[in-house]
């Protein structure tokens, strides 16, 4: 074997173009707690030196960032989707000594579990920590942000849609669960300042009842409503369950979001 080979650093993405990008671990001062930050590049990043791209940051990069990230890549081929620079937010592993999505995603509340309530500190960690160092350094356009979240991610997603609506242009809650403080998400939201703000929710035909009937009850109240900050979908996926159809949730959120059909 030759020296060079010898002293390559082997790293398993290095073989999965579809992939390719980057790494960073962050510690976090709001949190706590690090994270590790996979990027993949769009394609022709590396050659094309100007061009910005819109940017899709994935909560629960552990399972969704080589899910979605490759799937992205499909939707650029086939629906003409913008690349973008995906973005994965990732604990390092399932196990409860270092996945904390149950408290990073839920808000304190009186109906929830007690250990739970950290959506604040996780929310202070996107705005003042994570987004500015990933867009300090790749080539991002900071006005088309995207901020994708499922089941109790997806809870997150209208925990920041409603407390900070001007933070993404985009949102997509994938078959969120409501609980706890069901109640907050039919208040009324912080003000934004944007006019092009979208929100889009999902609800797979095959997810539990009280989930299903959870995103119904939500999506016609709100489209009732005159006071939204935000451009509201609700989307139906026929037979789709609860995780298992993330790419699809991905995928026609993704296409109404980019549509310049969108109102």
């Amino acid at each position: 074997m030759a020296q060079s080979e010898q002293n390559e650093q082997i790293v398993p993405l290095n073989h999965l173009p579809a992939l390719k990008g980057d790494y960073f671990k962050i510690e976090s001062e709001n949190v706590g707690r690090p994270f590790h930050i996979y990027v993949r590049y769009p394609l022709d990043y590396e050659e094309d030196k100007k061009s910005k791209y819109p940017v899709v940051y994935l909560l629960d990069g552990d399972s969704l960032f080589p899910i979605l990230a490759t799937n992205h890549l499909f939707l650029h081929f086939d629906e003409k989707l913008p690349e973008a620079i995906i973005v994965g937010i990732s604990y390092g592993g399932f196990g409860p000594d270092k996945n904390h999505r149950s408290y990073d995603y839920s808000m304190p509340s009186a109906d929830g579990n007690p250990d739970w309530g950290g959506a604040s500190a996780f929310h202070a960690f996107l705005k003042s920590e994570l987004l500015p160092k990933v867009e300090s350094k790749y080539r991002i356009d900071p006005g088309k942000r995207v901020l994708f979240g499922q089941s109790r991610g997806g809870n997150f997603i209208l925990y920041s849609a409603f407390t900070d609506p001007d933070l993404f242009w985009g949102r997509i809650a994938s078959n969120p669960v409501f609980y706890p403080a069901k109640e907050r998400f039919f208040e009324a939201a912080a003000k934004a300042t944007r006019t092009d703000l979208g929100l889009a929710v999902v609800s797979g035909s095959r997810d539990r009842a009280d989930r299903r009937a959870d995103h119904e009850e939500w999506v016609a109240a709100w489209l009732q409503r005159d006071d939204a900050p935000w451009a509201v979908k609700g989307i139906n996926l026929e037979g789709a369950t609860h995780a298992a159809n993330s790419t699809d949730a991905y995928r026609s959120a993704m296409l109404w979001l980019f549509s310049d059909q969108r109102k």
